[in-house]
């Protein structure tokens, strides 16, 4: 049986993976009206792949016989000041992330939640593969720098996801 504390912080942590799956959906839909239809396409994809993180916490507390509980969601942003501001938002985000979930691991460990921990294991791998395609994308676009060349290089490659 799940304990009531971590209960609640793993209905915040859904909560934190729909509000992830919507920020991401707004820096997609930012980067299509600034004609970079390939990162829109990583961000919606990115957006989709959220939403199942979210599922997946979702499951995990309705399988464990407790209550979902769906939050208000905050709004994020509409406007970046370029396409690397938006993925250096988007790894900041993700290291948030990372943080959360570690916090929840902790937790987890910390109620004996063996079934927790399991569950919270694969979201810790998850979370290295995030942060490291973030990352990626970050550095390349600190490669380019200014070139229109160079950007629509990258929208064609963050295009093929």
């Amino acid at each position: 049986m799940l304990s009531q504390k971590l209960l609640d912080a793993l209905n915040d942590q859904l909560n934190a993976e729909y509000y992830s799956s919507y920020l991401y959906l707004a820096m997609s839909a930012h980067c299509e009206a600034e004609s970079f239809r390939g990162m829109a396409h990583w961000l919606r994809e990115q957006s989709k792949e959220e939403m199942e993180h979210a599922m997946k916490f979702y499951d995990f507390i309705l399988s464990r016989g407790a209550r979902v509980q769906l939050k208000e969601l905050p709004t994020p942003p509409n406007h970046w000041a370029s396409p690397l501001a938006v993925f250096e938002a988007t790894l900041a985000h993700e290291r948030h992330i990372t943080e959360r979930i570690h916090k929840l691991l902790d937790l987890a460990v910390a109620e004996h939640d063996h079934p927790g921990q399991v569950f919270l294991h694969w979201f810790v791998n998850e979370q290295v593969e995030e942060e490291a395609a973030a990352q990626l994308i970050v550095d390349r676009m600190k490669m380019v720098g200014d070139s229109p060349g160079g950007l629509l290089i990258l929208d064609r490659e963050l295009g093929a996801r």
